[in-house]
């Protein structure tokens, strides 16, 4: 019998544990296995090659991303920087522009010192990116919906390019996770997780996660995954598998309250912009309703001027203000100060990413306290704004 995604979270191959019947994946702390025979090595010899907790992580993340083979790293920067691996010396890479802060960081300062050229382009603009491609170009590495702007690129469209050309796609589907997008389904070779975010769900472990198309791509990567060795612990990864079993739940609610809080955003005077695929008049949203179930949980906007920012963050009380996303509470962001540090202010600017936009990961809150909440932290910060206000409240309330 098939089952949905919903259902396939909480009943999977291990469901229960073979041995005993336990209904919950045993935590094994072994770093290495004793062998029984001096000419056949068992499955395991040593953890950093192989471990049974962690391999039950990899095996359920391969089957919710609809891969061959799945991958557990001691973060997202981790699965993201080897995977980078596979390029080699003289090889070029398309890149989104506004791209995550570390992944950018990895690129221009690390990837350059071993010869890999890279270019980052707007993605959603396929002419650009036919443009930007060159005869080095070996592969396409696309965030969608993108951090922090929440652009929207055609998955399907550039796996065809970089399949023309004999590059390799990679997607990093942090924001929408397997319950909302399926990257490999639509064409990509590689899909990648801060398993951090959404799909641990608690700002309680540090993970990251990769999930190959075919077997060949998936071999090449194992190998670097021994070989670099930056695995996942075993802790780690039982935290992840026991955050994947309510992500559904968790989703589906953030998602309604994001809808909510997007439209409370766009109708405030004292905000300038929101950046929400799940808003009609965003221009990615006719794509994300095509590629993907839903637009997720995370939404940026920008204060207007004359609102301070300062006073906004401080009179705000439910949020957490700090780094990360996709967590049970609502974490609002600064990323030109967090999550975008690493990109130099002119190429910050350059990609829209000012230092008044703010982003935020909607948490589990009732949707009704978190609006009132922004509307108290917006009305401290926009004192300048209050006969605006006045109209606002008039119109809506």
């Amino acid at each position: 019998m098939s089952h949905s995604f919903q259902t396939k979270l909480l009943h999977n191959q291990h469901k229960v544990d073979k041995q005993n019947g336990a209904v919950s994946v045993p935590i094994q702390h072994a770093s290495t296995f004793h062998q029984f025979d001096i000419d056949s090595f068992g499955k395991y010899d040593y953890g950093r090659s192989a471990n049974p907790t962690r391999e039950a992580l990899e095996e359920t993340v391969a089957q919710l991303e609809e891969g061959t083979r799945g991958f557990a790293f001691s973060s997202g920067m981790a699965a993201i920087s080897t995977s980078f691996l596979l390029l080699s010396q003289g090889d070029h890479v398309l890149i989104s522009e506004d791209v995550y802060g570390g992944t950018y960081r990895m690129v221009s300062q690390v990837l350059t010192r071993y010869g890999v050229e890279h270019t980052f382009v707007d993605m959603t603009d396929l002419d650009r990116v036919k443009k930007a491609i060159k005869p080095n170009t070996k592969l396409f590495y696309v965030e969608t919906p993108s951090n922090p702007l929440l652009k929207v690129t055609d998955i399907k469209a550039i796996s065809e390019l970089a399949k023309h050309i004999d590059a390799l796609t990679f997607v990093d589907n942090t924001f929408l996770t397997p319950a909302l997008q399926k990257p490999l389904a639509l064409g990509a070779d590689l899909v990648l997780h801060s398993a951090t975010k959404f799909l641990s769900g608690h700002s309680d472990v540090v993970a990251g996660l990769a999930v190959a198309k075919d077997p060949e791509l998936a071999n090449r990567l194992a190998f670097l995954q021994n070989s670099f060795g930056a695995v996942l612990g075993v802790q780690d990864a039982w935290l992840v598998l026991r955050g994947l079993k309510t992500l559904h739940v968790r989703l589906e609610q953030s998602m309604k309250t994001a809808h909510r809080l997007s439209d409370f955003f766009i109708q405030h005077p004292a905000v300038k912009k929101v950046y929400f695929p799940g808003l009609s008049t965003h221009p990615g949203f006719t794509l994300q309703h095509r590629q993907a179930q839903g637009p997720g949980a995370v939404l940026s906007f920008v204060l207007e001027e004359g609102v301070d920012l300062r006073s906004f963050v401080n009179s705000v009380e439910i949020p957490v203000f700090a780094v990360s996303l996709g967590a049970v509470e609502s974490i609002l962001s600064l990323p030109a100060k967090m999550s975008h540090a690493a990109m130099p202010e002119e190429e910050r600017q350059k990609r829209g990413i000012s230092d008044s936009l703010l982003r935020l990961s909607v948490g589990l809150e009732s949707a009704d306290d978190l609006i009132a909440d922004f509307d108290q932290a917006l009305h401290i910060a926009s004192e300048g704004l209050v006969e605006q206000r006045r109209v606002y409240h008039g119109n809506i309330r």
